[in-house]
């Protein structure tokens, strides 16, 4: 009985020995490719992808009420490293974004579309968009800007 607990104990300590093993600075490279959110814990020292729009913010003056329209904000991988864009969040379910999906090398450039659905809506409108990639800062915000009338 003493045996088997024994055998026990240490097959346990040894998952939990290998579970928690320290990351080498290659775990750390393949990490911000990897995983979007790793950019926040950036430290100056690695190679990043910086993303760079041409503006962060569209006007689309006066709406009718009940019109979808789009805007495409165009950015740039102004980093070292390649850009990946992870999700985009909105603060409504009236706008939504499009954005490429794979890798953007330094240099490379995209699009994010962005469109606003007015239905509903009346009045001065200002919507965000969330941009979440692995680039650093880790999450950049688009504006688009409405008047909606009846």
């Amino acid at each position: 009985m003493m045996k088997k607990l024994t055998i026990i104990v240490l097959a346990a300590l040894a998952i939990t020995a290998t579970a928690c093993h320290k990351k080498t600075s290659n775990d750390a490279d393949v990490d911000l490719i990897h995983n979007p959110m790793s950019a926040q814990g950036y430290n100056g020292d690695e190679k990043m992808p910086v993303i760079t729009f041409d503006s962060d913010v569209h006007d689309f003056g006066r709406l009718s009420a009940g019109e979808s329209i789009s805007y495409s904000f165009h950015f740039r991988n102004t980093g070292s490293a390649d850009l990946v864009i992870s999700s985009t969040s909105a603060t409504c379910g009236c706008t939504v974004a499009d954005y490429p999906r794979g890798r953007i090398a330094p240099g490379g450039e995209g699009y994010i579309t962005v469109t606003f659905k007015s239905a509903g809506k009346s009045g001065q409108q200002l919507q965000e968009v969330t941009v979440i990639s692995n680039a650093q800062p880790s999450h950049t915000r688009l504006r688009i800007k409405a008047q909606v009338g009846r």
